[in-house]
């Protein structure tokens, strides 16, 4: 396992997804040819080549026989090509939403690999409901994450639930194969014991449990971080909730929930000195709409957007003037880097961008999201412009340039960049019934949709 260089915590080190990556033991697979780059196009049409081509890694890259998104592009962990991430397949099926309403594969067609999907996921591993980080995609067994975490992941399974429940609410046909759809999402949902996972009733959510290994990874979560999404989830089950008390007595009450404190000119309610990595403002965000979403500890529209201001901020103003940091080039969260895998933030920096954290802040961000996109595109293309989208990252200062994808990278440009547009996601999940219920039960106050 590489270490972390972070300067943030203990905590917030562990919340990292990935971290378990080796450089060493990571081998690129056959990559597909280089792709052409247009020229001169509108701002709308870029956004199209941009999230149509990142839709690519989840449809045409996609594990055969599950239809579950791969873990990345290249083989690593000493697992071989049957690695496929829960999370990362829920972002996978929120960009086929995306694909399916710009007509860009039919809407039959999605319905059908939906379906195969989610019959691969009524017989894969779960443990009280909950999935594993990672399935062999041709059997459906749990690939240990790492050596006492091979047993269900509450965080990945709520990513992974965010995008079926906008695939129950989208597929909403009479037909014989969207009923099915819908129905067999509606069981795995309610069959998630999400009560379970506080330990035997105390007032907050464990990560991960295990029949081989029991609570032994011990992590309680709490807030503020990436782990919203699950929260909200747990208080909105119909068979199984949390109480409300489990959100504030154990999301909302850590040493780093509360910050309130200025940074760029920009006020940060909630979290680490500088927001921490971009995936904070984003991963949950993905369905919960925070346009208008407020609770007593925060409006979480000032919340990400400032987070994302302030990373910005940070990379124009480069203090360690690493190469090609700017107004164009900025965006600093969890990747692949130069020497294995890292989170970068302000506060943990040594040079590496990774396009997704621009590119999925277009709904805060969206002029310096845009100049983002336009220089990744149109000047650094030749080096990070794939058949999958941007590759995962790059370190001008090392003269290092990625040729991985990461499901859990690419998920979000083509979801948020949606949002920014057009709202869908946003709409979709917010409609669901028990996530209107789950939102009043924790005291938020809900944005109309």
């Amino acid at each position: 396992m590489i270490k972390i260089k972070i300067n943030l915590s203990l905590t917030v080190a562990v919340l990292m997804f990935s971290i378990c990556c080796d450089a060493q033991k990571i081998k690129q697979r056959q990559q597909p040819a280089v792709v052409t780059r247009q020229v001169n196009l509108s701002d709308s049409a870029l956004l199209d080549v941009v999230q149509q081509q990142t839709f690519k890694y989840f449809w045409d890259f996609a594990h055969p026989v599950s239809g579950m998104a791969r873990e990345r592009s290249n083989v690593a962990y000493n697992y071989g090509e049957e690695v496929t991430t829960t999370g990362g397949t829920g972002f996978g099926v929120m960009a086929i939403i995306v694909a399916t309403e710009r007509k860009w594969i039919s809407r039959d067609t999605a319905a059908k690999r939906m379906l195969k999907l989610v019959n691969f996921l009524t017989k894969a591993d779960s443990y009280h409901g909950v999935f594993p980080h990672w399935l062999n995609g041709a059997t459906g067994k749990t690939i240990p994450f790492s050596r006492k975490d091979d047993g269900a992941d509450l965080v990945e399974t709520s990513y992974l639930f965010q995008g079926l429940l906008c695939v129950r609410q989208y597929f909403n046909g009479t037909n014989n194969t969207e009923t099915e759809l819908r129905n067999k999402i509606g069981w795995m949902w309610n069959d998630i014991e999400w009560n379970w996972f506080t330990k035997g009733g105390e007032e907050v959510l464990y990560w991960h449990w295990s029949p081989n290994n029991g609570w032994a990874m011990n992590f309680p979560v709490r807030g503020f971080n990436e782990c919203l999404i699950m929260y909200v989830l747990a208080a909105s089950a119909e068979r199984y909730p949390v109480t409300s008390a489990v959100y504030h007595h154990g999301w909302a009450q850590s040493i780093f929930f509360k910050n309130g404190k200025t940074f760029y000119g920009y006020k940060l309610p909630l979290g680490f000195d500088y927001g921490g990595p971009l995936f904070f403002s984003q991963y949950s965000f993905m369905g919960l709409n925070p346009h208008g979403l407020k609770d007593e500890y925060a409006d979480y529209w000032e919340q990400n957007q400032n987070h994302t201001l302030i990373n910005h901020a940070y990379c124009v103003d480069n203090p360690k003037a690493f190469k090609g940091y700017g107004e164009n080039c900025w965006g600093l969260t969890a990747s692949d880097t130069y020497d294995g895998y890292n989170a970068y933030s302000p506060t943990n920096d040594e040079g590496t961008i990774t396009p997704t954290a621009a590119l999925s802040a277009f709904p805060y961000t969206p002029e310096f999201s845009m100049k983002a996109l336009k220089h990744f595109y149109y000047d650094l293309g030749d080096k990070i412009w794939s058949p999958y989208g941007f590759t995962d990252a790059f370190n001008e200062t090392k003269n290092w340039y990625a040729q991985s994808h990461l499901a859990i990278d690419q998920g979000p440009i083509i979801v948020m960049i949606e949002n920014y547009r057009s709202g869908l996601l946003w709409k979709l999940f917010m409609g669901c019934p028990e996530i209107k219920q789950g939102l009043k039960k924790l005291g938020f106050t809900e944005p109309a949709l």
